[in-house]
């Protein structure tokens, strides 16, 4: 039970990581705050190996790990997390988990792809039920007056195609860091390590790649003035290093680890919790009214993704 555990743990912390996300995002913006969140992350992980191996990086890692890695990095990190935080400013933490339930689905299909694992008829059937479970929750009728127009639902066009971005980014780049820890378990099988030590690693070489591409997207965007205002903002730098720690750092590292322990599906249906945990602390913070259909939404869409690994 100890991958379980663990992975129930992770689906606390990135309750928490999501909450502290969107007061952080709405406030700096989502390149800035990503930046910043992969710099955090770096300092962190890099403390964290020098505490447990005396060197702040990862030195058993080798090409192979690093290319998997590094491009694991730049799916999950580069590309999933810009689309989450921007759905955080767009239509809120709680949707924007919501949508990540997708991530189970996307993982698998990516595995038939990438690996030859095929999809199961229960799969197919969890998948349909997760997306009859996210559409229940996101669609009704016409918005109310003095609310921003949307085509047939309630959330933002544009909140959709963030939304499943980052599912999208989260299922593929869970697939590749996979394929990468295998390779660094092997690269680090002759030393005497500590089961965190691969996770710990293989996050931050994830994270790196993620840094060069937040980077990269802020220059190109013309937004690093942005981003020296949101190093100024002293409640926002508050909101994105708890972000940081609870997702990031330790919540990336704590899922890698989970995969140790238990199959990857059990430890991912697990993690999906997220959308239900979060209900009640977006309630509390954000003052989100929530509607009956909504939670019965994000129970079918979790029950979905249960099913999907069957």
């Amino acid at each position: 039970m100890i991958g379980e555990s663990i992975a129930l743990l992770v689906a606390v912390l990135w309750t928490t990581g999501s909450i502290y996300g969107e007061l952080a995002s709405k406030r700096q913006g989502a390149l800035a705050l990503n930046v910043i969140r992969m710099v955090l992350s770096l300092l962190m992980l890099g403390a964290a190996l020098w505490f447990m191996v005396g060197r702040p990086y990862p030195y058993l890692a080798d090409r192979q790990t690093w290319l998997w890695m590094l491009l694991s990095g730049l799916v999950g990190f580069g590309f999933g997390d810009y689309c989450l935080f921007s759905s955080y400013v767009l239509i809120g933490s709680r949707f924007s988990q919501l949508f990540m339930t997708l991530a189970s689905p996307f993982a698998a299909i990516t595995a038939w792809l990438l690996l030859g694992e095929r999809m199961t008829g229960m799969a197919t059937l969890g998948m349909c039920i997760t997306i009859a479970g996210i559409g229940m929750s996101v669609l009704s009728k016409d918005s109310a007056e003095g609310q921003p127009k949307h085509i047939g639902v309630k959330l933002p066009l544009s909140g959709f195609v963030f939304g499943i971005g980052a599912a999208l980014g989260q299922g593929v780049g869970l697939v590749l860091s996979k394929v990468g820890l295998e390779h660094y378990t092997l690269s680090a099988a002759d030393a005497a390590v500590t089961p965190m030590l691969m996770p710990i690693g293989g996050t931050m070489i994830r994270t790196l790649a993620g840094f060069f591409c937040f980077t990269f997207f802020l220059i190109i965007n013309k937004k690093v003035s942005r981003l020296r205002e949101a190093v100024r903002d002293g409640r926002g730098m508050s909101y994105a290093l708890l972000a940081t720690f609870f997702g990031p750092a330790l919540g990336v590292s704590l899922s890698l680890l989970a995969l140790q322990y238990t199959q990857a599906g059990i430890a991912q249906t697990i993690m999906s919790l997220v959308p239900v945990l979060i209900i009640l602390p977006s309630r509390l913070v954000f003052k989100t009214k929530v509607t009956a259909m909504e939670v019965l939404g994000a129970v079918i869409a979790v029950i979905g993704a249960s099913l999907f690994f069957v």
